[in-house]
């Protein structure tokens, strides 16, 4: 069994966080470690190069957007999500090379034109938005939790609007 290294990314104050506090008992129960806690500036594929068996738990808050976009393209990968209370979940994130997501909830990337077409085929048997990012150019950078990726894509397709990516599952 490979040992993992967990880092619990906080881009927030830790005095007096509630929901710091509750992520470290959580990721600490979850890999018997107490996590390496990171609070400036995070490079994730740098990370994950240097220590291929580290989990990053990557705290989305309710106003959090654009969370995910540097896993776009990159070797890391969602593979499971912590509900730490109703302001905060952890998202883990791990190498794509070690990862094993096993959930059927895919977290799938697109640029969608805001059109009603779009919105009148996506259902939520579908795919459901889970983040969305207005551009300069009139499109939306969306994240989408979704079961079955090609119907997601088909989706996409047919209303002009692009895939981007998956970055993981839970």
């Amino acid at each position: 069994m490979t040992t993992t290294f967990p880092i619990l990314y906080w881009p927030r104050k830790t005095t007096t966080d509630s929901n710091y506090q509750l992520s470290r008992k959580v990721i600490n129960t979850e890999t018997g470690t107490m996590p390496t806690v990171i609070t400036g500036d995070l490079d994730i594929a740098d990370i994950l190069a240097q220590n291929p068996n580290a989990r990053i738990y990557y705290p989305v808050f309710c106003e959090s957007t654009g969370w995910w976009g540097e896993l776009l393209g990159g070797d890391a990968v969602v593979t499971d999500k912590l509900i730490i209370s109703p302001e905060c979940q952890l998202m883990v994130i791990e190498s794509d090379k070690m990862a094993k997501p096993s959930g059927k909830n895919q977290l799938l990337a697109a640029e969608i034109y805001p059109t009603s077409g779009f919105f009148k085929k996506m259902n939520s048997g579908i795919a459901t938005v889970a983040d969305m990012l207005a551009t300069d150019a009139g499109t939306i950078l969306a994240l989408f939790s979704g079961a079955n990726q090609s119907q997601f894509i088909n989706i996409l397709e047919s209303t002009g609007n692009s895939y981007l990516g998956c970055i993981g599952r839970y």
